[in-house]
């Protein structure tokens, strides 16, 4: 018996497609993330996945646009330095809920649209027209991107129990005499691991700086 083809009427749109990815990515991990996973959860056919995001990063570029729609419009006449901490702090909660997506995309650019619309482009404007010249609002806006990537990758937020308790486990093993100040500080070391502050604090400082540096 032919198999039924799909229609396109019966493709899924690629927000569909992403919104399935990322459940796979957070509920079996990073590295169970294939055309064929996301077209078991859709119930269609991995070739069909496959022609809608055209390769592996067309994948990714989709689940990462989508994340992007839940970032916010800010208001142009909103000040520089809190349009950028309210820009940067919601990748940052954006993100934390995915991080399996962040390790993915490691090393690849992410040029999604919506990403692009909501923050990359209105990030650089609002900086050109608080006074930085180009080159520098790019700057500026690259270092709070890799901060904010940064951040994202170095711990699972969403199970902070669980990192912190696989954290203690590696660092309980390292030899004291080698290692002082990580096995004999655990009490100050293992917390800072999950406490938002520490992210909150150094998106702060890095926009302090560029203001004062850029910005008079």
């Amino acid at each position: 018996m032919r198999k039924k083809r799909t229609t396109a009427a019966e493709t899924p749109a690629l927000d569909t497609i992403a919104v399935a990815a990322l459940s796979v990515i957070d509920e079996e991990g990073p590295e169970a993330l294939s055309f064929r996973a996301v077209a078991q959860r859709l119930d269609v056919s991995h070739a069909t996945v496959f022609r809608r995001c055209g390769d592996f990063d067309g994948l990714l570029n989709a689940c990462a646009d989508h994340l992007a729609t839940l970032l916010p419009h800010v208001p142009r006449d909103t000040d520089w330095a809190d349009a950028t901490e309210t820009r940067f702090s919601a990748l940052y909660e954006v993100l934390t809920r995915h991080p399996g997506l962040a390790a993915l995309r490691a090393g690849r650019s992410w040029f999604g649209p919506q990403l692009l619309s909501r923050l990359v482009e209105p990030q650089l404007a609002q900086s050109i027209a608080a006074g930085m010249t180009p080159a520098a609002a790019v700057q500026v806006y690259r270092r709070l991107y890799l901060l904010t990537l940064g951040a994202v990758a170095f711990v699972d937020h969403r199970d902070e129990k669980r990192a912190l308790a696989t954290a203690r486990t590696a660092l309980a093993a390292l030899d004291p005499e080698e290692f002082p100040v990580l096995t004999g500080q655990l009490d100050v070391v293992l917390p800072a691991m999950t406490d938002h502050r520490v992210y909150d604090g150094a998106l702060r400082q890095l926009i302090r700086a560029a203001a004062a540096e850029h910005l008079g």
